[in-house]
C-alpha cells in the first residue's frame, strides 16, 4: 500500500522560489523585453524583432570586444589553473604551516574587487607605482597607461594574483582529501612523483579542477570592476572586455535595445561554453 505524499515541504522552498524569481527571472524578462524592441523615449516602444540581435553580431566593435574577452579568459585559465595545482602541491599537509599557507592563500580573495583594481593602479604607475617605477627604472619601457602590450599585462597579472588562490584552495582539498592507503600502495610499488601526481593525485583532483575551471570561466567571463578601474578599458580600447562594452552601450550611450541583446548572447555564451565545459572535464567519470 503506497504512503500518502507529504507536500508540506514545498512550504519552505517556496520563499527560495519567489527569490530566485525575483533576483534572476523578472530581470531577465525585462532584457530579453528590451532586446527585441525601440524606443524614442517618452515610454515609448516599437517591435524590432531580431534587428539588434542581427546588426550586434555583424558589429565590429562586438566582435572585437568578444576575441578580447576569449584572448583574456583562456589565458588566465592557462597561467592558473597549473599554477594553482602546483602551488597545492608544495604546500604542508601536516602542521603548523598548514593554518598559515591558508590564511595567507585565503587574503586576495578577501579583497574587494574595486579595492583590488585600486590596489594596483596606484602599484603599477609608472612615475611613482612601486611596480611601475622599478620596471622602468630596469631599463623596461613600461607604461599601461599608454601601452596596449603593458596594459594587458598588467591586467593578467593582477587578475592571477587575485584569482589563483580560489584554485589553490580547490585543489588543496581534493589532495588531502586522498586516502595515506594509495601514498603507501604507490610508495611500496616504487612509484616516481610524476606518477602519483599523474595516477592517484590529478584523478582524485578532477572534480575540484572541474570546479575550479567552471568557476574561473564564469568570473573571468563577468569581470568588470577590476579592468574598469585598473585601466577603464583603455588605452583606447584595448582593455574593453565585453562586460565593459556592454556597460559603455546600456549606461553610457542609453542604447538599451543593443544592449539587451548583448546582454543575451553573453549570457548564452557564458551558458554554453560552461555546459561544454563540464561535459569535456566529466567525460568518461562513471568509467
Amino acid at each position: 500500500m503506497n504512503k500518502p505524499v507529504n507536500q508540506k515541504a514545498w512550504l519552505f522552498v517556496m520563499p527560495v522560489l519567489v527569490l530566485v524569481a525575483f533576483n534572476a527571472i523578472v530581470p531577465l524578462m525585462t532584457v530579453v523585453n528590451y532586446s527585441v524592441q525601440e524606443t524614442f523615449g517618452n515610454n515609448v516602444f516599437l517591435w524590432s524583432g531580431l534587428m539588434w540581435f542581427e546588426e550586434l553580431l555583424r558589429s565590429d566593435r562586438f566582435q572585437d570586444a568578444f576575441v578580447r574577452q576569449l584572448y583574456f579568459t583562456f589565458t588566465i585559465l592557462a597561467i592558473q589553473i597549473p599554477l594553482g595545482i602546483i602551488i597545492a602541491l608544495a604546500m604542508p599537509r601536516k602542521g603548523a604551516w598548514v593554518s598559515v599557507c591558508l590564511v595567507l592563500m585565503a587574503l586576495p580573495l578577501l579583497i574587494p574587487w574595486n579595492v583590488v583594481g585600486a590596489m594596483w593602479n596606484i602599484f603599477a604607475l609608472p612615475e611613482i607605482g612601486l611596480l611601475g617605477k622599478t620596471l622602468n627604472n630596469m631599463g623596461f619601457d613600461y607604461n599601461y597607461t599608454r601601452q596596449a602590450g603593458a596594459a594587458w599585462a598588467t591586467l593578467i597579472v593582477m587578475d592571477v594574483w587575485h584569482w589563483t588562490s580560489l584554485v589553490v584552495l580547490l585543489c588543496y582539498a581534493g589532495l588531502t582529501s586522498i586516502p595515506d592507503a594509495f601514498y603507501q600502495a604507490a610508495r611500496i610499488d616504487g612509484a616516481s612523483s610524476w606518477a602519483i601526481f599523474r595516477y592517484i593525485q590529478l584523478p582524485k583532483m578532477k572534480r575540484v579542477l572541474t570546479i575550479a575551471v567552471l568557476l574561473r570561466f564564469m568570473d573571468s567571463f563577468n569581470i568588470y570592476t577590476e579592468p574598469l578601474v585598473l585601466t577603464g578599458g583603455g588605452p583606447g580600447n584595448s582593455t574593453t572586455l565585453l562586460s565593459i562594452d556592454l556597460a559603455k552601450k546600456a549606461l553610457g550611450e542609453f542604447d538599451l535595445g543593443p544592449a539587451g541583446a548583448m546582454s543575451l548572447i553573453y549570457f548564452l555564451v557564458i551558458l554554453l561554453a560552461s555546459w561544454i565545459f563540464y561535459t569535456l572535464m566529466m567525460k568518461n567519470e562513471e568509467q
